[in-house]
């Protein structure tokens, strides 16, 4: 099934346009855990980033053209909601490695938190449709916002997370 997944990812990695909701988890349903890896190796939970605070996971990949597009909306939205959002990209397991991930976060310095998804556990979870994929998790954990592509208005389905989060007891 993971195998499946990772290669229904690769087969889409060429999405070229942002897309609200073009395939991918539902808006409305609870975020899915997952096992990931730091880059350092150890395994952690995707589950322990939510619930604080909105989380934005971005599907990634090194080779990323779309993601290399997404970067400047990535640093304006994380500087924007430093300490109210929790920023995360998963990078996916597809042409590249935990060392090749580990050299580009060094050389970029992005500011967030990097998990390797070596066995496509968050990539089957969020049934990722292809790199730069970002879903917005409220603070009670719900799916606000599904996107892909390098064009992206994070900035406002923020705003709607964050909001959405303040509503719930």
């Amino acid at each position: 099934m993971k195998v499946a997944a990772l290669g229904i990812l690769a087969l889409t990695l060429v999405a070229s346009q942002a897309r609200a909701q073009d395939g991918g988890i539902e808006v409305g349903s609870m975020a899915p855990n997952a096992t990931l890896e730091t880059l350092d190796g150890k395994r952690i939970e995707l589950g322990s980033l939510i619930g604080k605070t909105p989380v934005v996971l971005e599907f990634w990949a090194t080779w990323c053209s779309n993601c290399e597009e997404l970067e400047p909306t990535f640093q304006a939205v994380q500087k924007k909601y430093a300490g109210k959002v929790r920023f995360a990209s998963v990078a996916v397991a597809i042409n590249q490695s935990p060392e090749r991930v580990r050299r580009w976060v060094a050389r970029h310095q992005p500011g967030r938190d990097f998990f390797y998804d070596h066995a496509g556990d968050a990539a089957e979870g969020y049934d990722a449709p292809a790199t730069s994929y970002v879903v917005i998790v409220d603070a009670s954990g719900r799916v606000t916002y599904t996107g892909v592509g390098g064009e992206q208005n994070l900035d406002a389905e923020i705003t709607k997370a964050l909001a959405s989060g303040a509503r719930k007891p």
